[in-house]
C-alpha cells in the first residue's frame, strides 16, 4: 500500500485501540522498562504500555497512524519510517521487550532478536496460511525463527503468536 492508503485506513480505523490479549499477557507480568513497537499503527500496544510505565518507542510507516498516537500520548517516541527498506534500525542490546504485531517482515526478525537485551522478551503475531503468501507464515514457521530462545507462549489459529524470551 502506499502512504495515502495506509494514511487513509488509519484515519478512518483510529478508534480501535485495544492492544492484544498476548502483549497484555505477557508484558503484565514482567517489570516495565524499554519497549520498541514495530509496525506500530495507531498505537494499541504501544498506548497499553506507556500507561504501565514503559518508556515506549513505536514505529511505523504511516504518518497518519504516527500522528494519531502521538496525539494520545505525546511522551511516546513515536516515529515514521520504512522498516521495509531499512529507515529504522534496531539497535543491538537496547530493548527489554519488542513487539511486532499483525505485520510480517521475516528479514526484521533477526535485528529484532539482537536488539533485546539479555532476558529480554519479543512478542510476534503474524497471519498464519497453509498456503505460502508474502504477509503470512505457514504452520511452523514462526517458531523456527526463534530457535535458541526460551518459549514463553506459542500458538497457531488463524493467527501465530510467539512470545520468547532472550537467554
Amino acid at each position: 500500500m502506499s502512504h495515502r492508503e495506509w494514511d487513509q485506513r488509519h484515519r478512518t480505523s483510529a478508534a480501535h485501540f485495544t492492544p492484544d490479549p498476548l502483549l497484555v499477557k505477557i508484558a503484565g507480568e514482567i517489570p516495565a522498562g524499554r519497549a520498541l513497537d514495530l509496525a506500530c499503527g495507531t498505537g494499541r500496544n504501544a498506548l497499553w504500555l506507556a500507561e504501565r510505565g514503559w518508556q515506549v518507542t513505536a514505529v511505523d510507516y504511516s504518518p497518519a497512524a504516527v500522528a494519531i498516537l502521538r496525539s494520545r500520548n505525546s511522551a511516546i517516541d513515536a516515529r515514521v519510517a520504512d522498516l521495509e527498506r531499512g529507515d529504522f534500525t534496531v539497535v543491538p542490546r537496547s530493548w527489554d521487550l519488542i513487539v511486532i504485531s499483525r505485520y510480517l517482515q521475516r528479514d526484521l526478525f533477526e535485528p529484532a532478536k539482537a536488539g533485546l537485551v539479555p532476558g529480554g522478551v519479543i512478542i510476534a503475531i503474524v497471519l498464519l496460511s497453509k498456503e505460502e503468501k508474502r504477509f503470512r507464515v505457514q504452520p511452523g514457521e514462526l517458531a523456527r525463527y526463534f530457535d535458541g530462545f526460551q518459549i514463553l507462549h506459542s500458538s497457531e489459529n488463524a493467527m501465530a503468536e510467539i512470545a520468547a524470551r532472550k537467554h
